[in-house]
């Protein structure tokens, strides 16, 4: 094409640069819901051409000081944001390949899973993949245990010392029990769901982590991924899922 014929390699890396911009500003606006926000900016800066065509001296002057001072005080609002985001999108870009899980693994957390279903046993399971998960979770007790049905239901059994909070699995490996999640402030969460639906659902927003949560008052076997909660599974639809997510079996 002769368009190209007009463009040279710095031309070229400047498109890319701008679209990675682009890209990294639209992926930050939907991975912390902030498009309300952009809405009002545009609109300010609408009433800012408007005051500037008007030749409103007075109006175009407080304009100028807001953007000054309004940039750096979305920096610091939208701090947590920014980390996330950040974190999120190179995660996104890293090479490394994810720890793997075996098959038999995650058959055992299934079978776990359903033994705590059936019994309403409520239980918050975190597989770790590619991110790691320590700088966000707080108040873990390690173990560094062989993952088994047996010790997944011991660690949840209501009278347990550490059935409070999340297990951590990292590789094939019980890494971590007892551990705080940080809780999504979503407010598409239905009211039926409590701490432990946050727990599991703040941990996929925050990493590419799975976490799979068993209600103790229903025994609903619910799985959050990246920031979405699939629900109401079975054995065989958790399996299904979970094969899917990490990767097995491909």
């Amino acid at each position: 094409m002769e368009i190209f014929e007009f463009l040279s390699y710095k031309d070229i890396l400047d498109i890319l640069g701008v679209s990675a911009i682009v890209y990294a500003v639209l992926y930050f606006l939907r991975i912390t819901k902030a498009i309300q926000i952009l809405k009002g900016l545009m609109l300010i800066a609408l009433v800012w051409v408007v005051a500037l065509f008007l030749d409103l001296k007075a109006v175009s002057t407080i304009f100028e000081k807001f953007w000054t001072v309004g940039l750096f005080s979305l920096v610091v609002i939208f701090q947590p944001e920014i980390r996330k985001a950040l974190s999120r999108l190179g995660q996104a870009t890293k090479l490394s390949p994810s720890t793997s899980l075996e098959e038999r693994v995650v058959e055992r957390i299934v079978r776990a899973c359903s033994f705590m279903s059936e019994r309403q046993i409520g239980a918050l399971i975190v597989i770790e993949r590619r991110q790691d998960l320590e700088p966000i979770l707080e108040g873990c007790v390690s173990l560094d245990a062989v993952v088994s049905v047996e010790l997944l239901i011991t660690l949840f059994d209501p009278l347990a010392p550490l059935h409070d909070g999340a297990v951590i699995i990292r590789g094939n490996r019980i890494a971590y029990a007892s551990c705080v999640l940080p809780l999504s402030k979503s407010k598409d969460i239905p009211r039926r769901y409590g701490t432990r639906h946050r727990a599991g659902l703040g941990i996929s927003e925050e990493s590419d982590a799975v976490a799979i949560i068993v209600s103790e008052e229903t025994g609903e076997i619910s799985v959050a991924v990246g920031g979405k909660l699939h629900r109401n599974l079975d054995p065989e639809g958790l399996k299904s899922l979970l094969f899917k997510e990490l990767g097995i079996g491909k």
